[in-house]
């Protein structure tokens, strides 16, 4: 999909608010404590490369991505520092990772064995870098027990062509107010280390929300993902332990105002006719762009004015009621800040009942992201 720089449409990425964001974590952390910023799915839909090198000034000492290829991205735009994929790379792309430099992870015997056999031909002379995963209750890969990750260990050690470099779980309820869960899966993992004789370079299991509100977290680095673009990981439930400054702004401008008179329908298949004469305003941006169709009856603000987006959004345009004229050109802002008003992801989020995470996905490649 092209990047759509000729109309008005714009997601706006403040760095001063990711420097913000990431600054107050580090502050937070023990002395010996690292922050690799996640920058997966194209930065929380911010844009990884850009955001990547903002978190390096901020103090960002290493990189997670949750592909191969989005690590590779990192690489040739010049990004030297720690980059750990985080899901599984099919053995049969070892040389890429090699070739670029990349830590990876682990999750089965049955992929190291596989892995060994590629190595071997490969016969590299540095090598691969693994992150053992271990589940202690996400469900999703990893290791579930102490003898299947000593085994692991074991396998990785004997390798001439291996270096175990991290250990690592996932917390899948540390943004909820009910700690039991988390507790759990916290004292699987520790006990798990109690039973090793060594630890590898990294030990890890904070995401953001690990990070925030449980502060004694093991090991001696964080991924600090969504909370890196100012965006709360629980929603509403838990407060923030410090202020995070939201990123993303995204804006557009009317691109025509017309009077319409009552009886009018508006938009595919005619939901919404106007009641009386009403201003609607055009703006261009659809479910192309990731504004979907649900975010009818929705509002988005012009002057800082709440406008209903009124008849189905459409592909690439959508439309409001309007209080009275406006100029065309008219600023319009769909999330972010408009003349004292504000419109938050997490607002969007509770409309279409989904998380902000997927609001941030969901904006398309389409539109251009500025960073200011």
């Amino acid at each position: 999909m092209v990047v759509t720089y000729h109309r008005p449409t714009r997601a706006l990425i403040h760095r001063k608010a990711i420097e913000h964001n990431i600054k107050n974590e580090i502050m937070r952390l023990p002395k010996e404590t690292e922050l690799f910023a996640v920058v997966k799915a194209e930065g929380y839909g911010h844009g990884a490369v850009a955001t990547a090198h903002i978190a390096l000034e901020a103090g960002a000492t290493g990189f997670c991505v949750a592909t191969l290829d989005e690590a590779i991205e990192l690489r040739e735009a010049g990004i030297t520092e720690p980059i750990l994929v985080l899901s599984v790379v099919f053995p049969s792309y070892l040389s890429l990772v090699l070739d670029y430099d990349l830590s990876i992870t682990v999750a089965t015997k049955e992929w190291l064995e596989q892995a060994e056999d590629v190595l071997k031909d490969l016969n590299s002379e540095l090598p691969l870098k693994l992150h053992i995963k271990v589940d202690t209750g996400m469900g999703r890969i990893g290791f579930l027990t102490e003898a299947e990750v000593q085994d692991a260990i074991a396998f990785i050690e004997a390798s001439k062509h291996m270096l175990w470099e991290g250990l690592f779980t996932h917390f899948s309820t540390a943004d909820e107010l009910d700690t039991a869960y988390w507790e759990r899966q916290n004292t699987r993992f520790t006990n798990l280390l109690n039973q090793l004789d060594h630890l590898p370079r990294y030990v890890h299991t904070s995401n953001s929300a690990t990070a925030l509100w449980h502060e004694g977290f093991t090991g001696n680095m964080i991924r600090f993902g969504v909370a890196m673009y100012g965006l709360n990981p629980s929603g509403r439930e838990l407060e923030e332990t410090y202020f995070l400054e939201p990123a993303l702004e995204l804006v557009s401008e009317l691109i025509q105002v017309k009077e319409l008179p009552a009886g009018e329908g508006i938009g595919y298949g005619e939901t919404y006719v106007t009641p009386e004469k009403e201003w609607i305003g055009t703006v261009p941006i659809g479910y192309a762009d990731g504004w979907l169709r649900k975010m009818q009856g929705f509002y988005v603000l012009v002057e800082g004015e709440a406008c209903e987006v009124v008849g189905r959004v459409c592909m690439d345009q959508l439309m409001v009621r309007l209080p009275r004229s406006f100029t065309v050109g008219t600023k319009v802002t769909l999330i972010g800040k408009n003349q004292g008003a504000e419109i938050s992801m997490q607002e969007v989020a509770e409309h279409l009942g989904t998380i902000h995470y997927e609001v941030a996905c969901m904006i398309s490649e389409r539109v251009p992201r500025i960073f200011l």
